[in-house]
């Protein structure tokens, strides 16, 4: 070999080639950076331009996938009709918290803790609120269906049960009509199935609307009922599963259902309030007397739109167990919505499903034992 052979100077590697190449690979990355920040962006904006993105039941629908935006057309599952619901495949496992139907971190500690994604966001809207269709949204957009639990009042800090205003002769007469007319057309141009829960615990007496209290009177409760639904009707929000639901009987063993249910054509799902007490050791002692109440009333399949068990150490997590074991039982029971809050979350006892190591193995196992519904049949 040559002495020139051997002192030829070596052809640089391509980062020692100078600024020209190095530009280059810098805005290479910079330009991927882009595309990924550009996707986010329009995944965010399809998202919201698209409304909804059901996925089923039970499972988030998340960030829609590179494919889907450059293919908009192929979608995972179309906007469901209300008949999917009207029918479930399986037992809804609702929950109402603190932040639903917004945030799907909520139901991903739910799911963690519990083995089972919910199917179901229950929240609660009052007569001095309007209607978002961002909550539906989000509540697809987690794989639940909502549960708008709406309320003829201003809330408790507005006088509690002793709301004029809210009487049950304004919304016959039509004093709220401007506002039911509103409401029903957010409802209706949304489009997706809505379960509403309107004016709850009607045989209570703890609520303005209840007949006992702010004036009202006997049959006005059936009145009110049908007068709002027959607004949504005119508004064409024919999306919406009417749930009609009482407390349970216990604390109000006098007052007649039947006189303050509104009629089938008027209702979809009946519902029922009910909280185990430490009086009480069984599910069926909690709920079997209202149960068998309403299958007198109407055939209509049944939703406990809101339960949870009292605080005990040694009778909650059996109670539990044992609520599992009955639901499935029940082939007219379609669900329930579990109340997971606690008395520092608006609760007036601590109604969570893990307040306790034994209470949370409790209702972990018993949701196992039952099929949930997918919303997809």
């Amino acid at each position: 070999m040559s002495k020139r052979a051997a002192t030829r100077r070596r052809k640089p590697r391509w980062w020692q080639r100078g600024s020209g190449i190095r530009l280059r690979v810098w805005m290479a990355g910079n330009l991927a950076l882009l595309c990924v920040l550009t996707y986010g962006v329009m995944s965010a904006l399809a998202a919201q331009a698209e409304g909804p993105r059901y996925a089923g039941l039970g499972q988030s629908a998340g960030v829609p996938a590179l494919e889907e935006l450059l293919r908009p057309e192929k979608k995972a599952h179309p906007m469901p009709d209300r008949a999917v619901f009207a029918k479930p495949n399986g037992k809804y496992f609702g929950v109402s918290t603190v932040e639903s139907p917004w945030s799907g971190a909520e139901l991903q500690r739910i799911k963690q803790s519990s083995g089972a994604w919910p199917t179901m966001s229950e929240y609660f809207v009052r007569w001095n609120a309007d209607f978002d269709p961002a909550a539906v949204k989000a509540a697809y957009d987690h794989g639940t269906l909502p549960v708008l639990a709406w309320e003829p009042w201003a809330g408790e800090e507005a006088g509690g049960d002793d709301q004029p205003e809210y009487r049950l002769s304004t919304i016959v007469d039509g004093t709220h009509d401007a506002y039911i007319h509103a409401f029903a057309r957010g409802v209706a141009q949304q489009r997706w199935p809505l379960a509403i829960r309107f004016a709850h615990e009607m045989n209570g007496t703890w609520y303005p609307w209840s007949e006992q209290k702010n004036g009202n009177r006997r049959g006005q409760y059936v009145q009110a009922w049908r007068h709002v639904h027959d607004i949504f009707a005119q508004e064409g929000a024919t999306n919406v599963i009417w749930v009609w639901s009482p407390n349970i009987l216990r604390p109000v063993p006098d007052v007649d259902l039947a006189a303050l249910y509104p009629g089938d054509d008027y209702v979809d799902w009946a519902g029922m309030v009910g909280y185990g007490t430490n009086s009480e050791r069984t599910a069926d002692e909690t709920f079997g007397p209202t149960l068998d109440v309403l299958r007198g009333v109407t055939k209509k399949p049944v939703l406990i739109t809101e339960t949870g068990r009292e605080t005990s150490s040694a009778y909650k997590p059996a109670w539990t167990s044992d609520f599992f074991a009955w639901l499935a039982k029940q082939p007219d029971v379609i669900g329930f919505i579990w109340f997971q809050r606690n008395a520092d979350q608006g609760a007036k006892a601590n109604w969570r499903f893990d307040e306790t190591t034994a209470a949370l193995r409790a209702f972990s196992n018993g949701i196992r034992q039952i099929k949930l519904a997918d919303g997809l049949d």
